[in-house]
């Protein structure tokens, strides 16, 4: 009987905070990919962000409370813990070296996606996973999916799954704002990663 090679599934961000979109994401990813894992990889020291992240000891511990629920997702830690700055391509090669009979399949966002070619040696991140996009029904619409297929890769695969109108800035808007108790937080984040927020007062 002929075994499958692993699948073994990478997203990574700056998870500042974590919320049910990249929940989703991973859950869609997961499902569609039939993975055998799906390694969620907060970013380190990440030279394209132009604001400071929160401290990654918070950033590592919300993305742990986050995705607790999801069997197939662990949360690795090793951007936060790499000196310097971290690239995704170290990551790709290093988890290749530690399993060589795994296939990759690298998630990025669409916002990523329109920055793929900016990323340090992009054309060998092709080469060491199947790149996947995440795409809401407009993306594709919009064209994106042709658009990526020309100026990429046409290897590039795509993600389906729901549109969500939530985003980590908002949700730090909200909470610097002081309206962190509003109902929207409750949708937009898991009670864990609320409570943790609350409790340590980040975004004050």
């Amino acid at each position: 009987m002929t075994q499958h090679p692993k699948r073994l599934g990478i997203f990574g961000g700056s998870f500042d905070p974590p919320h049910i979109a990249h929940l989703a994401l991973a859950k869609h990813a997961i499902a569609q990919f039939h993975l055998n894992e799906l390694r969620i990889i907060p970013t380190g020291d990440a030279w394209h962000k132009t604001r400071t992240l929160t401290a990654s000891p918070h950033r590592l511990a919300m993305t742990r409370l986050a995705f607790a629920e999801v069997p197939q997702a662990v949360v690795d830690p090793r951007e936060i813990d790499r000196q310097g700055a971290t690239y995704t391509f170290d990551t790709l090669q290093e988890l290749k070296v530690e399993q060589p009979e795994a296939d990759l399949y690298l998630f990025i966002g669409a916002d990523q996606a329109n920055a793929f070619k900016t990323w340090h040696r992009w054309q060998e991140i092709l080469g060491l996973a199947t790149v996947v996009v995440a795409q809401r029904p407009l993306d594709v619409q919009g064209g994106m999916a042709s658009q990526w297929h020309n100026a990429v890769s046409p290897d590039v695969q795509r993600l389906d799954m729901p549109s969500l109108d939530v985003s980590a800035t908002e949700i730090r808007a909200h909470v610097a704002q002081g309206t962190h108790a509003d109902p929207k937080m409750h949708a937009w984040l898991p009670a864990a990663v609320q409570h943790y927020i609350e409790k340590h007062s980040l975004y004050r």
